[in-house]
């Protein structure tokens, strides 16, 4: 009842500002609503302001964009829900939860598909993966850029994760993923799916000993006070996105459409700079104002080749992922 409440209170607020309304100049301004989950301060939100910034001045005012941060209109499943029936136009999520849409976003989950953090921006900008993104129009979404959300890798409370061996009876949290979870399984870890905010509460009570994300996880989530080894393996990159609804894009004109596009891109681009000053600065804060341990001299071939697997059954199992693999493997050999 609470998740239908929520669906119709969110409709109502969405199909009240995506209407078009008339400006004093004769023309008419249609509004682009945008919904995610991150708090106002975060890199994500502060480069979709910039981009919301640019739409409406490039197209002179005849669309803009307004934001919903916080959650305000839901989980990013329910706002995907609402992207499909073109009630709301916009949102940002991560990748991954596009593959119930579209099987090749199941390829950014997996573990060490990029090199380092410029190989992950050669791919990312790469033409054959922009086409990708636009590829799912017919799913009922485009994707219009990517964010940064940094390279997760392993963090302990006291325990240094050298080689796969060192994960061995550790409780190791996972996002609610099948690949995060089989990826830990296969390293010799035992994963423990929960949310992200029981994280703190877990790992200060030994539910878990240890879990994975970026390094501003050490200060925003607190994860610092408790975890004092971080391990750079840097397993995993996955993308957020930024969808828009099919229905919504295929209303809007082709000029109007490549200034959306180009914004998109231009806020990628900023964002590239503020996360990389984020990352500095949770790194300096938790070595010196909370004495976490960083292991940056970390060999990570065993790793990969333990997780090799997991990466060839989903080839095996998705033909789109196998389709992006190859996109990516041919984008890496130019």
């Amino acid at each position: 009842m609470k998740r239908i409440l929520y669906f119709i209170l969110s409709l109502f607020l969405v199909v009240g500002l995506s209407s078009c309304n008339q400006e004093d100049d004769g023309n008419e301004t249609t509004t682009l609503t945008l919904a995610h989950s991150l708090s106002q301060d975060h890199p994500v939100h502060i480069a979709l302001e910039e981009f919301a910034k640019e739409v409406e001045e490039k197209t002179d005012g005849r669309y803009k964009v307004k934001i919903f941060p916080n959650g305000q209109l839901g989980s990013e499943n329910e706002s995907m829900e609402q992207i499909l029936a073109g009630v709301l136009s916009m949102a940002r999520v991560a990748s991954p939860s596009l593959a119930t849409y579209e099987r090749g976003y199941d390829t950014f989950g997996l573990p060490y598909i990029f090199n380092d953090t410029q190989d992950y921006y050669n791919i990312m900008d790469s033409d054959e993966i922009r086409d990708f993104f636009m590829s799912s129009e017919d799913k009922g979404f485009l994707t219009l850029t990517y964010y940064d959300s940094g390279a997760r890798s392993f963090y302990t409370k006291n325990k240094a994760i050298r080689t796969p061996d060192d994960l061995k009876g550790l409780k190791i949290r996972v996002q609610d993923m099948k690949s995060q979870t089989e990826m830990v399984n296969l390293l010799g870890g035992t994963p423990v799916a929960m949310g992200y905010g029981d994280v703190y509460t877990s790992l200060q009570t030994g539910i878990i000993d240890g879990t994975e994300n970026n390094e501003t996880a050490l200060t925003i989530g607190g994860h610092g006070e408790i975890a004092k080894v971080y391990s750079k393996d840097e397993h995993a990159m996955i993308p957020d996105a930024l969808v828009i609804s099919s229905e919504i894009w295929e209303k809007i004109d082709a000029k109007d459409q490549e200034v959306i596009l180009e914004a998109a891109r231009n806020s990628t681009e900023l964002h590239k700079k503020l996360w990389a000053e984020s990352i500095k600065e949770a790194r300096k804060t938790a070595e010196k104002d909370m004495d976490v341990e960083f292991i940056d001299d970390i060999d990570k071939t065993p790793f990969i080749e333990k997780t090799k697997p997991l990466v060839e059954q989903y080839r095996k199992d998705y033909k789109e992922v196998d389709e992006l693999l190859t996109t990516i493997e041919k984008v890496r050999s130019k």
